[in-house]
């Protein structure tokens, strides 16, 4: 069997995945972060990661994309740009090692140091540093290109710089948004075949797009303190989840 085929998976799932894309892309707009890896544990629970992270990318792009609609005037513009550069930088270093490297151990040093960035002494990081915000963008896509599990990453080094709900919620979901694009362009450019999967992505997409115009809704109306708090917490269990899967894979 080629890489990037799997048989189709049963309408009955097909339609959880879409019930599931509308539920995880509102608890991301609501509260900042969490959707995407939930979504993602689901998917790889009966599908293969090598159609997984593709499949599941083109379905946060859309995500994220509506949420970036929805918060666009509150971007912090330079951070976009520069994280921007520096994803397209680590996915151009991933295309070269796409066949040859696995990186689910990355899991567990990505969720230690999310746990340290929210509980730890928090680190001096100048966080409008040019150096910092490429750097940032080229680490979190190039491990966006295996292990589909940046969200949380990418979210505690927006964490550091103390952003207002709003403007975390729009900056985030503009970086993701290049992230998962660009995944898109380099799984294509490899061999995937997105063809085969366009009508889940497709309903996903738009399950997606409802959920997230109620998360904005609810996003607008929670008080900024109950934000940090509740996006603090999921931010935490999902680097805990990440870890125990990167524990297995040690342990394996």
């Amino acid at each position: 069997m080629d890489l990037f085929t799997s048989d189709l998976i049963s309408p009955l799932f097909a339609l959880l995945l879409i019930i599931l894309s509308g539920v995880t892309s509102f608890i991301s707009a609501a509260f900042g972060a969490g959707g995407g890896l939930m979504l993602l544990v689901v998917m790889a629970s009966v599908m293969p990661m090598s159609v997984v992270v593709p499949v599941h990318g083109l379905v946060q792009l859309g995500s994220n994309t509506n949420r970036l609609l929805l918060s666009f005037k509150h971007i912090d513009k330079s951070m976009f740009v520069y994280f921007t550069f520096g994803g397209i930088a680590g996915a151009l270093l991933s295309s070269l090692v796409m066949t040859d490297i696995k990186l689910d151990v990355m899991k567990l040093i990505v969720g230690v140091f999310v746990i340290y960035l929210l509980w730890g002494k928090k680190p001096v990081i100048k966080t409008d540093s040019i150096i910092w915000r490429f750097g940032a963008g080229l680490v979190t896509t190039f491990i966006c290109m295996f292990a589909g599990a940046s969200g949380p990453l990418v979210g505690s080094c927006l964490y550091v710089s103390d952003y207002s709900k709003l403007k975390y919620t729009a900056t985030f979901s503009s970086i993701m948004s290049v992230q998962h694009l660009l995944k898109a362009i380099i799984y294509g450019a490899v061999g995937f075949s997105f063809w085969q999967w366009l009508p889940l992505i497709s309903a996903m997409v738009l399950s997606g797009a409802v959920g997230t115009w109620l998360g904005i809704k609810l996003l607008h109306s929670m008080p900024a303190d109950k934000f940090k708090r509740v996006f603090k917490f999921i931010l935490t269990l999902l680097a805990l989840q990440l870890a125990w899967q990167g524990i297995g894979v040690v342990l394996s």
